[in-house]
């Protein structure tokens, strides 16, 4: 099959496609026929030999795709009554010993990755594969599941955003941000975001931001303290120099969600100012958790966030589509920072 693979580390240019071989579907496992492949921040880092694939996962990139069932490993099918009572789109409601919904061939599916999504197959543990929403468009689900998962267990799932708090987000105009700024909205938070332009910020404030911060003139750290009394929640993709002014911008029992290290991997952290504020920072990395932990946290995806896309609260916002051989193309605009959501590769 094809996949756009990394000849060697370094700037976009070093994307090819090329013809590789992939296992078929094993115990718990669904082979999936791509049809759109999510590009996101880490795969940069990949192409750079900044953040390699885990042990036994494809070298290629990709870390979500949507597609369809074409292959079903043992103890991964939908049990018989499942079969007659869904389609294209919706799965089953048990798998015998997987402890994850079931699927059968022919079904539209998106899926959380640990690589190898930029390719016509992929092969991926059941517990990490969702329906396709009803409403959303096959090929625009490729750029929901990563963002999404990543959101909910930060946000919510371990930072315990409620309604009624602050939540801000920095980078509001990227894949992760306008996902985080939407679920915040939906959810009943005040959301404030950091972007570097007008337009930006106008798209975050349609998206339901409440606070619309320009970093490159704006003091995020006044701002958020002066029209919110602090941040409940503060969603980092920065790092760097951002942990010290995040703890500043804090609420009293505030939490900082750190996803990311944008800004340098070191920081300087006054840890009386924490300790003032009575905060906590947590900081994770998706792709590096074990499979039952992705299972649990798509497991909470599909309970919690897939009804507010059904219904239409909230939606994926893509910001441009590219061949897979334009692969190159799509990682130069991600570089660049001038997309407002999500950035797609068609299979």
């Amino acid at each position: 099959m094809r996949a756009v693979v990394v000849t060697r580390p370094g700037d976009a240019s070093v994307l090819e496609v090329a013809e590789v071989r992939l296992a078929g579907p094993g115990a718990g496992e669904l082979q999936i026929d791509v049809v759109a492949a999510g590009v996101n921040r880490a795969d940069v880092s990949q192409r750079e030999g900044r953040y390699p694939s885990p042990p036994g996962v494809p070298e290629w990139p990709g870390l979500e795709v949507s597609g369809i069932v074409s292959a079903i490993g043992p103890a991964a099918e939908r049990t018989a009554d499942d079969r007659g009572s869904t389609g294209p789109g919706a799965a089953g409601t048990g798998a015998p010993g997987t402890g994850a919904p079931g699927f059968a061939v022919g079904d539209h599916v998106c899926a959380l990755l640990g690589g190898g999504g930029y390719a016509e197959r992929v092969v991926v543990p059941v517990g990490q594969v969702l329906p396709v929403p009803r409403g959303v468009d096959l090929v625009d689900a490729a750029g929901l599941v990563e963002v999404v998962a990543t959101v909910w267990s930060n946000v919510f799932m371990l930072a315990g955003l409620a309604a009624g708090e602050t939540l801000l987000v920095h980078g509001g105009s990227s894949g992760i941000g306008t996902m985080a700024i939407q679920l915040g909205h939906a959810l009943g938070a005040r959301v404030a975001v950091t972007a570097r332009s007008a337009a930006k910020l106008e798209a975050c404030r349609e998206l339901g931001a409440d606070i619309l911060i320009d970093y490159t003139h704006d003091d995020f750290v006044e701002r958020v303290n002066d029209e919110a009394g602090g941040a409940d929640v503060i969603l980092d993709v920065v790092g760097g120099d951002y942990l010290d002014r995040n703890v500043r911008a804090l609420a009293t029992n505030g939490r900082i969600a750190n996803i990311a290290s944008m800004g340098g991997a070191e920081a300087r952290l006054d840890l009386g100012a924490l300790m003032r504020k009575r905060g906590t920072i947590r900081s994770t990395s998706l792709r590096a958790r074990p499979a039952a932990e992705k299972a649990e946290i798509i497991q909470s995806v599909r309970e919690n966030v897939w009804p507010l896309l059904e219904s239409g609260a909230v939606r994926p916002l893509i910001a441009a589509r590219f061949p897979l051989a334009e692969a190159s193309a799509a990682h130069r605009l991600m570089e660049s920072s001038d997309h407002i959501g999500k950035i797609l590769l068609l299979v």
